[in-house]
């Protein structure tokens, strides 16, 4: 029998490349998407994504959605107050496995490990350590396709925002910004490919800047 496992969405690229390697495996069976949220937005926290477009994904995917709200700015300790929320109702179903779509950051690794140790859980990466340039390539030749919703301004410029990650986009990013933005540079929305049962029709917006961020607002069409 196959181990539950919830994946930890934020419905940008990594996540459905990691989601989409999960769902391959002999061990383990995804149950639940995992999404945390900003209150007051009703957006993918980090990510700026509406709601709407979230829901979409879930959809598309054919899995249960669950929730996690925190304030703006929220602190650590809030954070791991409402997720550990819900990570109690998983222990409930017997669900001890959380997995991310997490790729090199050892400092963020540990702090989920630790986080997670303390319920007596356990954290999958399925995509640990991978080189990222394989990583984006695999993704595009899988057919996934994904537009960018945030980008750090001290990175990339301005013209980077709401674009479609293609191979045109990769050949124009400076030198020293991670492929997969992994560092950062920028966050990305997945609208279609072999994860989803139909591709999720969205057009941009406008945009908006909240300090060193550059966010484009993402509409469902």
């Amino acid at each position: 029998m196959k181990r539950p496992v919830a994946f930890c969405w934020s419905g940008g690229k990594d996540s459905a490349l990691a989601l989409f390697e999960l769902r391959q495996s002999a061990e383990y069976e995804v149950v639940a998407l995992l999404t945390t949220l900003t209150s007051g937005f009703a957006r993918i926290s980090m990510h700026g994504v509406r709601r709407e477009l979230l829901d979409r994904q879930a959809e598309a995917i054919g899995l249960p959605l669950d929730e996690v709200w925190i304030s703006q700015g929220a602190s650590n300790a809030e954070y791991e107050t409402q997720m550990g929320e819900q990570l109690e109702k998983y222990r409930s179903r017997d669900i001890r496995c959380i997995a991310f779509g997490d790729i090199f950051l050892e400092d963020l690794r540990t702090y989920r490990e630790q986080n997670l140790a303390r319920l007596e859980m356990q954290a999958l990466f399925p995509i640990w350590k991978r080189d990222t340039r394989e990583l984006i390539d695999t993704f595009l030749t899988r057919g996934f396709r994904s537009i960018t919703c945030c980008i750090d301004t001290t990175k990339l410029d301005d013209s980077f925002v709401g674009r479609e990650i293609n191979r045109r986009f990769l050949t124009e990013l400076p030198a020293g910004v991670d492929p997969c933005g992994e560092n950062g540079e920028f966050h990305s929305y997945t609208f279609a490919g072999p994860l989803f049962d139909h591709e999720i029709s969205v057009r941009v917006g406008e945009t908006l800047r909240r300090d060193s961020f550059l966010f484009c607002d993402l509409l469902p069409n």
